[in-house]
């Protein structure tokens, strides 16, 4: 496993297992035993997926000492203290941890005095030690910007859409300046990487290293110093996706996966998102 050192000092797995749309029930439960079972350390779920009481059960059943992986959650929706912790302490005991080791908010809220009055939340959390690191997701430039105006605590993560068709790299690069890392959800583009011109690209890649499509996007972002947490519940794909540790491309295999960047979302685009009629 490679790892990946945040602003705090704290290492992260590079790779791990996504569990968005993977059921509450065994569907979310195997997924999380097969990936802890064959060497992933790194598990990442949300209170918007509704699996983390599942996914707390495959952790403490796979006998693995807590410390040695790492629980990502997220905050649903912002809302005032007293939801907050309430939302925040549910996922603990879904979980079956006393701590996380990331928390993060879910999706920018369009008010930015709300954002900040949850990132006052998540430093009490991080201060206080029930979260390891605090973070952000789907924040663009200018969310960022905003948030570090009054942040008293910098973020460590920033978990946007990235992929060959949308590569951030703008956004990476802004990120590296302020120091916070970025994470990589939806790596397969919802299964566009195995369609048109995108496939025509990365399958004569994949070729040459005798691998899949999906081993070379999740290497082509682990390459670029990306977190990748790729989704999968089903065990062949789960192993395959890990394995992509193994395979190293080269820069000019790396740049011809950055120039299938169109700029394409197909997940929520963060400044039209239905996440963020709270008023305090």
């Amino acid at each position: 496993m490679t790892y990946i050192t945040l602003n705090n000092g704290l290492k992260m797995p590079q790779l791990g297992l996504g569990t968005f749309l993977a059921k509450d029930g065994s569907e979310a439960y195997e997924a999380v035993k097969y990936a802890l079972e064959i060497g992933y350390r790194h598990i990442d779920t949300a209170q918007m997926y509704f699996n983390e009481a599942s996914i707390g059960k495959a952790i403490k059943d796979s006998k693995i000492d807590r410390k040695d992986i790492f629980i990502t959650t997220k905050q649903r929706v912002h809302s005032n203290l007293e939801n907050m912790e309430k939302a925040f302490n549910e996922s603990l005991d879904k979980l079956q941890t006393d701590y996380v080791d990331l928390y993060l908010i879910h999706w920018p809220n369009h008010d930015p005095k709300i954002n900040l009055s949850s990132w006052r939340f998540f430093e009490s959390l991080y201060e206080s030690g029930k979260a390891k690191a605090i973070g952000i997701s789907n924040f663009q430039q200018h969310h960022v910007n905003t948030l570090l105006k009054d942040a008293k605590i910098r973020p460590m993560i920033n978990q946007v859409e990235c992929h060959p068709g949308l590569s951030q790299v703008p956004l990476k690069a802004f990120l590296d300046e302020v120091g916070i890392q970025l994470e990589s959800y939806g790596p397969l583009m919802r299964g566009g990487v195995f369609e048109g011109n995108y496939k025509e690209v990365l399958e004569s890649i994949a070729k040459k290293h005798d691998a899949s499509i999906a081993q070379v996007v999740i290497a082509w972002g682990l390459a670029r110093k990306i977190v990748m947490i790729p989704k999968s519940s089903t065990p062949e794909r789960i192993k395959e996706n890990f394995e992509s540790l193994k395979l190293k491309l080269s820069d000019d295999e790396i740049k011809m996966i950055n120039d299938l960047n169109r700029g394409k979302r197909v997940y929520t685009d963060p400044d039209n998102s239905p996440w963020g009629p709270y008023v305090i």
